[in-house]
């Protein structure tokens, strides 16, 4: 009897630690953020830091080397792309696609975004960059340009491989990243539902319907991982990226989403930071209109000379003719402020080319109440988010400003008007 005791209390004890060391691998496992898109400021942070398993999450990285391609030239949406062997054989989730069959570039975009699915995601790989493993090099390099210094990919799906580790703080840069530099794309990530071959599969990110504002970006989930999110929200001008690792259930999950995402825009109110009011439904990512398009692809290239210093307001060079015709529009404005520093911000991007591009398309779209703006670009870096260029025209009035935001937002160009500091302020 003694020794029977005996079992069932080593036993009991054995029960005990494991759950214990259960318990601490999961709340090690979870990780979350919350950043002001804008500015970079962390409103929240608990083990940002932490490498995690990203499962799915890396399928933000695998479409942002898509867009990348497309920007590029390399693939066209309506491109059709084979099913390997490889791809066909992946777990689920997935389409189910067969053997030497096709799915259009755009297809695989929506069925990403979506349904995440790993068939998929290898045919992207295996397209761009011939094998899975060489794609996972080229996604890990770009990663780390983009200053995901503690992210590393081991394949195209986010599918279990012990070397295959990211960070909350990473795939907020990340989220960052795909709507600066690939805005005509970013709206695929707001995909509630994709219909292919009769079968019409709904997205897993449950907040893009139940939470106000939510307009992306991804889920993600594999054992290893629990439930993993990037969310990213726009109310009243001010956007909140989030993120949240290893999560109980995916209901937990977005539950606690919507806790920290409140607490953040709770703390932004608080603050005081004066915005215009955004068009209610409009989508700030929503694909650019043909004259941004046509004004990036004229954008001058930058020299090293030219790059911003840090922290540091400056005037790139434009065109004479654009000059000519600022010159031309002269300043006489009927005005309600009594100073000229006003000014309008058109965004802020990963890329001084971008930023540079958005301010000239800004004074095409917006000649008359941008009369006698000056261009300037403000490089920040941000712990958070890595380096953003605001682009943003100055020297305005009050009434100049506001109005220039109307025009522009109706324009689908994503607007701030920004008050001047007030006298001996810092």
């Amino acid at each position: 009897m003694i020794r029977k005791l005996s079992l069932a209390a080593i036993a009991l004890s054995a029960v005990a630690i494991l759950a214990t060391l259960t318990t601490h691998s999961a709340q090690a496992r979870y990780a979350s953020m919350v950043v002001d898109a804008e500015t970079g400021q962390v409103l929240h942070s608990v083990n940002a830091d932490t490498r995690n398993y990203p499962a799915s999450l890396t399928k933000i990285m695998t479409l942002y080397m898509v867009f990348d391609a497309l920007e590029k030239g390399k693939l066209t949406l309506k491109q059709k792309l084979k099913v390997s062997k490889r791809a066909s054989g992946m777990p689920p989730s997935k389409l189910g696609l067969k053997v030497g069959e096709t799915i259009t570039v755009e297809e695989a975009i929506r069925a990403l975004s979506t349904k995440s699915a790993n068939d998929v995601a290898v045919v992207v790989a295996e397209a761009l960059a011939g094998k899975e493993t060489t794609f996972a090099q080229v996604m890990t390099k770009r990663a780390r340009a983009l200053g995901m210094n503690r992210t590393t990919f081991r394949n195209a799906s986010g599918l279990p491989n012990r070397g295959q580790k990211s960070t909350a703080r990473d795939m907020a840069r990340l989220a960052k990243a795909v709507m600066t530099d690939f805005p005509q794309y970013y709206h695929y990530f707001s995909t509630t539902k994709f219909t292919y071959k009769g079968r019409t599969h709904r997205s897993h990110n449950k907040l893009l319907k139940s939470y106000k504002g939510t307009d992306g970006i991804k889920t993600g989930y594999i054992r290893a991982s629990g439930f993993n999110l990037v969310a990213s929200v726009e109310r009243r001008g001010r956007r909140l990226i989030a993120v949240v690792f290893g999560g109980k259930t995916s209901k937990s999950r977005d539950r606690h989403m919507v806790k920290l995402l409140d607490r953040g825009f709770k703390k932004l109110a608080s603050q005081g930071v004066r915005k215009i009011p955004q068009v209610p439904g409009r989508n700030p990512f929503r694909p650019l209109v043909p004259l941004q398009i046509a004004e990036a692809e004229k954008a001058p290239v930058e020299t090293a000379a030219a790059q911003p210093a840090r922290n540091r307001a400056i005037k790139p060079v434009m065109p004479s003719s654009q000059v000519a015709a600022a010159d031309a529009l002269g300043s006489s404005v009927e005005v309600e402020s009594l100073t000229n520093d006003w000014t309008v911000q058109v965004g802020a991007f990963s890329r001084f080319r971008a930023a540079h591009s958005s301010a000239q398309s800004a004074l095409k779209v917006a000649p008359t109440p941008l009369q006698g703006a000056k261009v300037a670009i403000r490089r920040i870096d941000s712990a958070s988010l890595g380096t953003l260029y605001r682009s943003q025209l100055t020297g305005l009035y009050e009434k100049q400003a506001r109005e220039a935001c109307e025009t522009l937002i109706s324009a689908d160009f994503s607007c701030v008007v920004v008050q001047p500091e007030a006298q001996g302020s810092r």
